[in-house]
């Protein structure tokens, strides 16, 4: 089987940031931008617990689709199988900086999240349990400061 492209990403140069993984080209002409929201460095600091990016994932998933601008661009938001950041696909062609300031906001809003987590229960939840706010508070105030806040074009491209 051939590798696929984003096993061909050199992890061990990837730094924190928000890339461009890929641009799928549908059909009808229409572009969906999937984004890295790399939040670790991959394979040399500990990835986000999983009960924190559950967390963030119901939170900004929440806030992604509730957004007046963006809301109708969201096609997803989830977090990556290695923990280490999260996958945002938006329909329309993008690049990283096109989106920092909807970055900003979201993780600043779960960083002062406090209160009932959306989707929080055996209803709406397959694994409602597996929660943790304070550390989703920790992990999303800790990228503000190191990384949205100061992105630069190294946050931007993949090592390839």
């Amino acid at each position: 089987m051939e590798k696929i492209d984003s096993f061909k990403v050199d992890h061990t140069r990837l730094l924190r940031g928000v890339y461009v993984s890929r641009k799928d080209y549908l059909e009808k002409g229409d572009v969906v931008t999937t984004f890295d929201l790399r939040m670790k460095e991959p394979n040399k600091e500990p990835a986000i617990g999983q009960a924190a990016i559950h967390t963030i994932e119901h939170l900004g998933a929440t806030f992604l689709r509730n957004h007046a601008e963006w809301g109708s661009k969201i096609v997803y938001f989830g977090p990556m199988g290695c923990c280490t950041g999260f996958y945002l696909l938006l329909s329309g062609d993008y690049v990283p900086q096109d989106i920092l300031p909807l970055m900003v906001e979201m993780f600043s809003f779960v960083a002062a999240y406090n209160g009932e987590i959306p989707g929080a229960s055996a209803h709406d939840c397959g694994n409602y349990m597996l929660n943790n706010l304070p550390m989703a508070n920790w992990e999303a105030k800790k990228y503000l400061k190191e990384v949205l806040e100061c992105m630069s074009d190294a946050n931007m491209t993949y090592p390839v």
